[in-house]
């Protein structure tokens, strides 16, 4: 009988807060979620539901003040937030790196690509200058830019988006991680590209063995490639399932929402009808609503939604949702 794979990443009870003139932010309130070794987790919801705090708050990217954050994040039994700052310098962007969402302002507009990829293999990986560019030639390879040496002289002005964002995905495979955080990896770019480096991403995956949390809000590039997906709203996780259980019977009525908006080529009920919408927005960081915080716009509300926060209800393995209607 084999043992239970143990997670790479386990969060739990993370509660990140900003605190600001006009009162306490909570970004994200109590979530919790696993990931496996060499998975795809994607973690979907509309913007401003927390997914990118989430990850900056794994990595410890977000300034303290106004920054707090409290609970649980365990990489292979290491709490990150018991370690002092060298010792989280040492994983970030070794064993985790992060693409961020707009590479244009995440590379160094002053320094050439090279030197930016080689930087992690001269800390991490103890290698000489010339070691460190060679290798940076080599990643700039992997992820299929073309003249790679010639390219590693230029800088990020030069580059088209995609080539920008993939010259991002070298940067974060540079140390061969045991994770990756993909903050929105295809924003702003056409779909063309989003293809080629959605592509690039799950080949590289398969290469390295290396788990990615995938966040995101394109529910299409999710089916793709992610085998459980976790849904966040308004700092929550509301629904937690695999990913075919998640579309083919969605629990939360905030993932039937999305769902229902997505448009389908060729679905006869939807000619001539306007594609569904979820009413209203995300409630503002200081407008936290009582009760489940979806119940503003939700089509089967009940009284007790208002007032009564629901509990985290699990279904199965790997299958959870918070909503008073499964209670």
């Amino acid at each position: 009988m084999t043992e239970p794979k143990k997670p790479l990443l386990e969060i739990k009870d993370l509660h990140t807060r900003f605190h600001t003139l006009d009162g306490v932010v909570k970004a994200v309130d109590g979530i919790d979620f696993e990931v496996y070794p060499g998975e795809t987790l994607g973690l979907v919801g509309e913007s401003g539901c927390g997914k990118s705090v989430t990850a900056l708050s794994i990595l410890q990217l977000l300034p303290r003040p106004p920054a707090e954050i409290q609970g649980r994040i365990f990489f292979e039994g290491k709490n990150l937030l018991d370690l002092d700052q060298e010792d989280v310098r040492k994983i970030r962007g070794n064993e985790i790196s992060m693409i961020f969402q707009e590479p244009m302002t995440s590379l160094n507009p002053v320094l050439r690509i090279g030197e930016q990829i080689s930087e992690a293999a001269k800390i991490h990986k103890n290698m000489t200058r010339q070691e460190a560019w060679r290798w940076a030639v080599e990643m700039l390879r992997m992820v299929q830019i073309p003249g790679p040496g010639s390219r590693s002289r230029q800088y990020p002005h030069k580059f088209s988006g995609g080539m920008r964002q993939r010259a991002m995905i070298a940067m974060a495979l540079s140390c061969n991680p045991r994770l990756i955080l993909a903050d929105e990896p295809t924003t702003a770019l056409d779909v063309t590209i989003q293809a080629q480096i959605m592509t690039l991403l799950q080949g590289l995956k398969d290469d390295f063995k290396t788990a990615i949390v995938l966040i995101t809000h394109d529910l299409g590039i999710i089916a793709e490639m992610a085998s459980r997906v976790v849904v966040m709203y308004a700092g929550k996780v509301v629904e937690e399932a695999p990913i075919k259980a998640l579309f083919k019977d969605p629990r939360h009525p905030y993932t039937q929402g999305l769902l229902g908006s997505i448009p389908v080529i060729g679905r006869k009920e939807q000619t001539g009808r306007r594609l569904q919408e979820i009413p209203g927005i995300v409630p503002g960081p200081l407008e936290t609503p009582l009760g489940c915080r979806f119940h503003p716009r939700c089509h089967k509300v009940m009284n007790r939604c208002c007032d009564q926060e629901p509990p985290m209800i699990q279904l199965a393995a790997h299958r959870r949702v918070s909503c008073w209607l499964e209670a």
